[in-house]
């Protein structure tokens, strides 16, 4: 049960970092290699809000990988993409088709299978 809640917090990291991603590059100019692209980049708030979650999603996934085996930890990183598409639909307003909703329902019960259903 631990193992569970620990993935969703870590999935929900990724996902963060994911949307904060795509809302720090939705502000940005068209991307070049330069060094003013590079200065914009880094002094852009949502793109180092990104690089926190990222770096506090790898340091839950050194917690998990140390304390649970990798044959149930690794599968349930595939909850951020539930919550990936939930923040699409809900932060970006993107239309998810029935066939894609499907598969999120497939990834939840495989999660429930691995975790022995004890959530």
């Amino acid at each position: 049960m631990k193992l569970f809640f620990l993935a969703i917090l870590q999935s929900l990291l990724l996902a963060a970092a994911q949307v904060l991603l795509k809302v720090s590059l939705r502000d940005m100019p068209p991307f070049a290699w330069s060094w003013d692209y590079g200065r914009q980049l880094l002094l852009n708030f949502p793109f180092f809000c990104t690089g926190l979650c990222f770096a506090a999603g790898s340091v839950l996934w050194l917690y998990i990988v140390r304390h649970y085996p990798l044959s149930m930890a690794y599968p349930l990183v595939s909850l951020s993409y539930v919550f990936g598409m939930l923040a699409a639909v809900w932060i970006f307003h993107e239309t998810v088709p029935v066939a894609s909703w499907v598969g999120l329902l497939l990834i939840l019960t495989g999660c429930w299978l691995i975790t022995n259903g004890e959530w």
